[in-house]
C-alpha cells in the first residue's frame, strides 16, 4: 500500500494515522510528481520578500481539518503582509520530501529572505500562529 494514500476512515486513531503516514514518506524516501494546486506555484515558495507560513497537511487528516478555518482566517487577516499557504501532501507527495516533513500537520515559518525561522509539528492554535508571525515582525 502506498503510505501517502489516505487511510480508510476509522472510528478512532485518525490523528495518529496522519503522523504515521507522513513519517513513512520520509523513512521510505517516496517521491512522486503532481501538478500544482490551483493558484499555487510551488517553485515560488517560500514567497520572496514576504514572511511565509506553509502548513503541510492533508484535507482529510483530523488535526489538519481543525486548522483549516484558522488558516483561512489568517490568510485574510495577514493579506499583503504575510503569505499563508496550505499544501496537501497526500495530493502533492513530492512536497513532503522537499520540506522534510516527518508528520502532519507541520507548519514552517520563513522570514522575508526565505530563511526557515521556525517549525512546528501538530495542531497549531491561532494564538500561536499570531505569536510566531509577530516574532517575525508581522503585525496582526
Amino acid at each position: 500500500m502506498d503510505p501517502l494514500t489516505p487511510p480508510k476512515p476509522r472510528s478512532s486513531g485518525m490523528g495518529m494515522a496522519c503522523y504515521v503516514l507522513a513519517a513513512a514518506v520520509i523513512v521510505l524516501g517516496l517521491a512522486a510528481t503532481a501538478s500544482a494546486e490551483p493558484g499555487i506555484d510551488f517553485n515560488t515558495l517560500p514567497v520572496k520578500g514576504m514572511v511565509t507560513m506553509i502548513d503541510l497537511g492533508a484535507k482529510k487528516c483530523i488535526p489538519c481539518k481543525m486548522m483549516a478555518p484558522i488558516l483561512e482566517k489568517m490568510e485574510k487577516k495577514y493579506e499583503g503582509r504575510a503569505a499563508i499557504v496550505f499544501i496537501d501532501v497526500w495530493e502533492h507527495r513530492e512536497q513532503a520530501g522537499r520540506f522534510g516533513i516527518r508528520a502532519i500537520p507541520t507548519q514552517i515559518f520563513y522570514d522575508a529572505e526565505g530563511k526557515e525561522m521556525s517549525r512546528h509539528v501538530g495542531f497549531m492554535s491561532e494564538a500561536d500562529i499570531v505569536k510566531t508571525l509577530g516574532g517575525l515582525g508581522v503585525k496582526p
